[in-house]
């Protein structure tokens, strides 16, 4: 593991801290498999949020739009 993968852990421990660790564990698998899935999302958020959308809105968003494969992801 590198000192990149290290911090996105960190950093995602700390947002998902309220998240039971089952799930935690869950989501942090499904973007260790398929990160390139992940970082795009996290730029289509981010764009839209640029454009003016809030954070939130942005998020639920890009998620509906990629419910699919998430969904898929997440079942693995």
């Amino acid at each position: 593991m590198g000192i990149k993968d290290f911090f996105l852990k960190q950093a995602l421990k700390h947002k998902l801290k309220d998240v039971p660790e089952a799930q935690r564990d869950m989501l942090m698998g499904a973007m260790e498999k398929n990160p390139d899935f992940f970082k795009r999302i996290g730029d289509e958020i981010k764009a839209r949020t640029k454009r003016g959308e809030s954070e939130m809105a942005a998020t639920m968003a890009v998620m509906r739009e990629n419910q699919a494969e998430l969904q898929k992801l997440l079942r693995q």
